[in-house]
């Protein structure tokens, strides 16, 4: 048995949940979130009001399934009590960042020319300092992915550290070339 799968997700007060066949929405105070659950899994209330994800057999396929459902079910319950947010710094002489409102950033990485990054529905930015900045949403996929390309407008190079990356992010080091 899945030990994550069978755990039931608590439900804090002031989150509506509507499970509807394979459809979970959860509305909360920061938004709602839905989620279909794949097919052979199954959702529903236990005694307690949690919520309980189930498999109807141990083919391989539903074992799978099982704890990926209840962590992604998990995920909506957190997205819409507390939110997610991920932190990213800048490294490097003269790169910076600069906010252009709660939906927009604007980068300079060392190329010859600034990088302009909308956020898409449901993101906000928000710059703490030139370097730093985070990624803040409801939807836990959506902040990693929008993190992700960001980081990958400039990966950190291995010989100078140089450019975006996670907020305590160990970039590992490469020695430069020896000289005579």
């Amino acid at each position: 048995m899945s030990r994550i799968g069978k755990l039931p997700v608590t439900v804090p007060s002031g989150v509506d949940v509507t499970i509807d066949g394979q459809t979970v929405t959860v509305k909360g105070p920061k938004g709602q979130l839905a989620h279909v659950v794949a097919e052979p899994i199954t959702v529903g209330r236990d005694e307690d009001g949690a919520i309980a994800v189930t498999r109807p057999d141990d083919l391989r396929k539903s074992k799978e399934l099982h704890g990926l459902s209840r962590t992604l079910i998990a995920n909506l319950v957190t997205g819409v009590t507390d939110g997610y947010e991920k932190k990213l710094e800048i490294v490097g002489v003269g790169y910076r960042v600069i906010s252009k409102g709660p939906t927009q950033l604007e980068f300079s990485l060392g190329y010859s020319h600034t990088i302009t990054v909308d956020a898409p529905e449901g993101i906000t930015f928000n710059v703490e300092a030139p370097t730093r900045f985070s990624v803040i949403g409801i939807d836990k996929q959506s902040v990693g992915e929008v993190a992700a390309n960001i980081r990958k407008l400039r990966k950190p190079e291995p010989y100078k550290g140089k450019g975006v990356r996670y907020a305590g992010e160990q970039v590992r080091r490469k020695v430069g070339k020896a000289g005579k």
